[in-house]
């Protein structure tokens, strides 16, 4: 068995005190820190907050431990059955991925800060919580005794975060068997009635397409925050969300709440069941590279919003404004004409959560959920309204992830061919794996359904009239996106440059009012571009550049088409 406390003696300095006993197997021993955390496909880093580092032997001397490379040491333990390794660990970041401390609370994401050995990677973990008494406990674990919990291996501790905390408030619900735990940690006043009757719709509505649920408890553990965040990640049988501000949770921010709350359960079987065959299993020690991002996160973006249409949580326009949203970010992004969204899914490890370099990338959630929505109907048409993604889905979970297998973008492709009855070999070249635009595909599968696409101008007479849009930054404005080929592009404007003056006029914090104020007029802007000031003739255009998206249910659909929407959100 390994052994892992966790104490917090002087929570102001915010280290995590972690001790890890386990006995050794050979002359030497491994201890591996995880390069990265599942949910996140990009390389962590967790080492740089490691301090004081000591091994000890059976007898409790201390023995070295040599550096092998940024996240794993060697031991040599030929002389001594077992080991204790004691560190600290430096939690200051607070999202769901993290791991934080203060006088109030121990919030620990395992992946972070749990040092392991590969050759006890299979034993049973004891998991040891030096905290108030008085804490109340949010976890997965399975509690053994006061302050004592167990869970299966390493793996399974891994993906187990936990919040002991004096702020934790709770209520439970049960669909199909399976008990859920809606944990709250912060500043929040939960209107229990509403959040659970909307909580239980989608969840009955989920396991209903696929049956059963993975597992016999699940908690979604909620930190609530008093500033502006929204963060959600997946585990096996919970999930950590971070929300704020407090006083929005139950007006505001709800539907965020529900929206990223049904995202992470249908994860459970998306990702952390139908894992790709690249991370199955799991290996902490390095960049596990995969092309399936729009299946992983994709169609888990476009099946848990769908789901809360479909268990009657959301409204058809709450459900077309998170859809328009898609749409818009799809239509504003240039780099769907040079990268794919498999290939966007490989380079998550470089910069998969950042902007990055303008116009080379998309994102596997905006892309992924789009195709999945044309995936969805497609299939639908192609069997007469009889089957759906969901059978898909159901067939991923059932005959890959329930017989031990990850699934490959080939076992994907097949098991839709085998519901159609079609190939699906050039959808999956153009769109996939290659740059083709989805615009007809995506204006095929609404109409299809009895939807509309409309275009229309943007509110922002830059973005529409003269193609870039900007961020207010006191009363400037800073250029964030260039639309390709627009009349801010061939002006020369660039990236980040700040504008102070239309017209040598100071903006005062109206850039769209002085732009518009001058619409018949040359405008020269006036830039601050890294400290020179710079001076721009934006060309005379008659055309619009950005445009706002937006679905609306056609007024008179035809027959087939009105059919085809109610199959659609059954």
């Amino acid at each position: 068995m390994t052994r892992y406390t966790f104490g917090i003696n002087n929570p102001h300095q915010q280290y995590i005190e972690i001790s890890v006993e386990f006995e050794t197997k050979g002359d030497s021993a491994t201890l591996q820190l995880p390069s990265w955390r599942p949910g996140r496909y990009e390389l962590g880093n967790f080492a740089k907050n490691i301090n004081n580092l000591k091994v000890y032997n059976s007898k409790d001397k201390v023995i070295a431990a040599e550096k092998l490379n940024k996240d794993s040491w060697i031991i040599d333990t030929s002389k001594t059955d077992s080991i204790k390794v004691d560190y600290k660990y430096y939690a200051i970041e607070m999202n769901a991925g993290s791991s934080f401390l203060d006088k109030d609370q121990l919030y620990v994401n395992p992946v972070n800060c749990c040092m392991y050995d590969p050759e006890t990677y299979d034993d049973v973990v004891e998991v040891v919580l030096n905290v108030p008494e008085k804490w109340d406990v949010a976890t997965s674990m399975k509690k053994k005794s006061s302050g004592i919990w167990n869970v299966s291996g390493i793996d399974e501790l891994l993906d187990t975060p936990f919040i002991a905390s004096s702020m934790l408030q709770y209520k439970t619900y049960t669909s199909k068997d399976t008990k859920f735990f809606v944990w709250f940690n912060g500043e929040v006043k939960p209107d229990w009635e509403r959040l659970l009757k909307d909580f239980q719709a989608f969840t009955d509505c989920q396991i209903a397409k696929f049956v059963e649920f993975p597992t016999d408890e699940y908690h979604f553990i909620n930190l609530i925050l008093p500033y502006r965040t929204y963060h959600g990640v997946e585990h096996s049988k919970s999930t950590v969300i971070s929300l704020g501000p407090s006083y929005e949770i139950f007006t505001d921010l709800y539907k965020e709440l529900l929206g990223v709350s049904s995202h992470e359960l249908y994860h459970t079987w998306n990702v952390k069941a139908i894992r790709p065959i690249e991370m199955y299993p799991y290996d902490f020690t390095k960049e596990n590279y995969s092309k399936l991002g729009y299946l992983c996160e994709g169609v888990t973006t476009y099946q848990g919003d769908l789901f809360l249409l479909k268990s009657g949580v959301f409204t058809e326009e709450q459900y077309f404004l998170e859809l328009n949203g898609q749409l818009q970010r799809h239509f504003d992004n240039f780099g769907r004409f040079n990268y794919s969204v498999a290939q966007s899914s490989f380079d998550t490890w470089l910069d998969g959560y950042v902007s990055g370099a303008p116009g080379r990338k998309v994102s596997i959630y905006t892309e992924g959920c789009l195709l999945a929505f044309v995936t969805d109907v497609r299939i639908l048409k192609a069997t007469d309204h009889k089957s759906n993604l969901d059978a898909v889905m159901k067939r991923l979970y059932f005959n890959y992830a329930l017989q031990g297998n990850g699934i490959s973008a080939e076992d994907y492709q097949s098991e839709i061919e085998a519901i159609t009855g079609e190939s699906w070999k050039k959808f999956f070249k153009d769109y996939v794996n290659g740059t083709k635009s989805f615009e007809s595909i995506i204006i095929d599968a609404l109409e299809y359904i009895g939807l509309e696409l409309n275009l229309n101008p943007t509110s922002s007479y830059s973005a529409t009239r003269l193609g870039f849009k900007a961020m207010k930054s006191g009363n400037n404005f800073v250029v964030k996106a260039i639309f390709s080929g627009g009349p801010a592009e061939n002006a020369k404007i660039s990236l980040d440059d700040e504008i102070m003056a239309v017209n040598d006029i100071a903006l005062d914090g109206e850039l769209d009012k002085w732009l518009n104020y001058f619409d018949d007029d040359v405008k020269k802007v006036t830039i601050n571009r890294k400290g020179r000031i710079v001076e721009l003739i934006f060309p005379e255009v008659t055309r619009d550049f950005y445009k706002r998206y937006t679905i609306t249910k056609n007024p008179k659909p035809e027959k087939l088409n009105a059919r085809a929407y109610l199959a659609w959100k059954k």
